[in-house]
C-alpha cells in the first residue's frame, strides 16, 4: 500500500485549530501572544506546514475551550501526523515548503495542473527534468540527479493501484511546445512521452492554443487544484489550490479562494484544444522535428 505520510492529518489539525480559534473569537495575534509563539509560528501551524506536540494542542484547545471530544480528535491528530512519508528519505532535496505539497498530491484522488512554461513535472522525462533543474546556477551534478529521482518517485502516483492512481489533468500551454531542450532527441522523446502518458484512462492533456488571448489566468501563472477522497468517517479534506514561485508557495483551501481557480480552470478548459486535437498538434511537432 502505497504510503500517503504526514501531510493530510497535519493539515487537517491545523484547519481545525484554526476553526476552533475563531469560533472562540481569538484572532491570531492575541493566540500566539498567550501561547508565547510568534505569528509567523501560528500560521505555519494552521497552515499544517509543521507538526505539533500533542502538549502543545492540548494549550491551544484550553485557550480555545474546545470540547473533550475535540480535543481528543485534535490530539489523536496530531499524533497520526509524526509518521513519515516515503518522501522524507530524499532529506534537503525537498524544500521545507514543498514537503507539504507531495503528500498532498500523494494524497489526492483528482489532480489538475495548470501549467503555462514547462511541460508539467508529472509528464516529464528524466532528460527533460535534468534540463530544467540544471537552469539553476551552482547546483551540481549529484544534487541534479537527487531532484530526477524524486520526481520520477513522485510520477509513480499516476500508475498506482492501492489506493486508486488519482485523475490527472494537464492544460498546457501551446508555446511550452515550442520551447525545446537543447537536445533534439531529448526533445522529440518528451512531446512522445506527453502523447504515450494521455493515454491512460485516468490522465487526460489539453493545449491552450497560442491564438488565445489574454485570458483569466494570464496574471496568475501555474497553478495546482488538488481534490481527496473521504477516508472512513472523516469528511474528505476540502480542495486546496497550490501555486509557487522561486522561494515558497501558497495553499488556499477557503472557499471562496478556491472558486476563484476552479472557475480559472473551467475557463482554460473549455478554451483549450479537446484531448484528440491536442494529441494531434504534438503529433505534428514530433513529425516536425523528424523533417528537421
Amino acid at each position: 500500500m502505497v504510503e500517503t505520510g504526514s501531510s493530510v492529518p497535519r493539515r487537517q489539525l491545523g484547519r481545525l485549530l484554526r476553526q476552533a480559534r475563531e469560533e472562540a473569537g481569538i484572532n491570531l495575534e492575541a493566540a500566539a501572544t498567550t501561547l508565547e509563539w510568534s505569528r509567523a509560528k501560528m500560521y505555519r501551524l494552521e497552515a499544517g506546514q509543521t507538526s505539533l506536540r500533542t502538549h502543545d494542542v492540548n494549550l491551544m484547545c484550553q485557550l480555545y475551550g474546545t470540547s473533550t471530544e475535540l480535543t481528543e480528535v485534535l490530539v489523536s491528530l496530531a499524533r497520526e501526523s509524526k509518521s513519515k512519508g516515503w518522501w522524507h528519505a530524499y532529506g534537503d532535496v525537498i524544500p521545507a515548503w514543498f514537503e507539504l505539497y507531495v503528500g498532498l498530491e500523494a494524497a489526492a484522488c483528482h489532480v489538475r495542473q495548470y501549467e503555462p512554461n514547462l511541460i508539467p513535472g508529472l509528464l516529464q522525462t528524466p532528460e527533460y527534468m535534468s534540463a530544467v533543474f540544471e537552469t539553476k546556477p551552482g547546483r551540481t551534478a549529484q544534487e541534479v540527479a537527487q531532484k530526477v529521482a524524486l520526481r520520477m518517485e513522485r510520477q509513480k502516483l499516476l500508475a498506482r493501484r492501492s489506493p486508486a492512481a488519482p485523475l490527472f489533468e494537464a492544460i498546457v500551454d501551446e508555446a511550452v511546445l515550442h520551447r525545446p531542450t537543447g537536445d533534439v532527441e531529448a526533445w522529440r522523446a518528451q512531446l512522445a512521452y506527453l502523447v504515450n502518458a494521455a493515454q491512460s484512462t485516468n490522465i487526460s492533456v489539453r493545449v491552450l492554443p497560442s491564438n488565445i488571448g489574454p485570458h483569466r489566468a494570464s496574471v496568475a501563472g501555474n497553478f495546482v487544484l488538488l481534490d481527496f477522497p473521504a477516508k472512513g468517517t472523516r469528511p474528505a479534506e476540502p480542495t486546496t489550490a497550490y501555486s509557487e514561485s522561486l522561494t515558497g508557495s501558497i495553499y488556499l483551501d477557503r472557499p471562496n479562494e478556491v472558486e476563484a481557480y476552479t472557475s480559472v480552470w473551467e475557463t482554460l478548459w473549455n478554451l483549450a484544444l479537446d484531448e484528440r486535437a491536442s494529441e494531434d498538434l504534438v503529433g505534428a511537432l514530433i513529425k516536425e522535428t523528424y523533417d528537421d
